[in-house]
């Protein structure tokens, strides 16, 4: 849960699962927005020391994101862009942290989720796009803490090392 493509990809995924719940106009500049972030952010380097506060934060994006589902009466278009934004910041943040630009480009579909979701949430069976969200908010909340307890077998270096 630390590094590689599975962060960024699981608020990628978050958000293609939201975008579902938006109208079809903010879809494209929902995007354009995520891809802007994502290129201006990439480029700015991230401190080794906030790693830790850039994986939480990364974490807390991913359940807000994927918790979005549940707005009542649909997405709006101003939290679409502002959720895109987001993600693209976060996304690139950690993986400007602790990983590479093909991690990225790796996690880039997953917002691609938008579609079978938008299909499922249009045939009035929401429930299956909110339960695949909540699968990733579970997710995202046990890395978030993993990461704030004390030494866990195989996550942090113990007294063998």
């Amino acid at each position: 849960m630390r590094g590689g493509a599975l962060p960024p990809a699981l608020l990628l995924g978050a958000l293609g699962l939201a975008l579902a719940f938006a109208p079809r106009r903010i879809w494209l500049p929902s995007l354009i927005a995520l891809l802007a972030a994502l290129a201006a952010c990439s480029v700015m380097p991230v401190p080794r020391l906030g790693l830790e506060g850039v994986f939480l934060a990364c974490w807390s994006s991913v359940i807000l994101t994927a918790a979005s589902v549940h707005w009542v009466g649909g997405l709006p278009g101003w939290a679409a862009l502002a959720l895109a934004v987001n993600a693209g910041v976060w996304a690139s943040a950690v993986v400007s942290a602790s990983g590479s630009p093909r991690d990225l480009l790796s996690a880039l579909p997953w917002v691609l989720l938008v579609l079978p979701a938008s299909w499922v949430a249009r045939r009035h069976t929401t429930i299956a796009v909110k339960m695949a969200s909540s699968w990733v908010i579970a997710v995202a909340v046990l890395a978030a803490t993993l990461q704030l307890l004390p030494v866990t077998p195989g996550y942090m270096p113990d007294h063998l090392e």
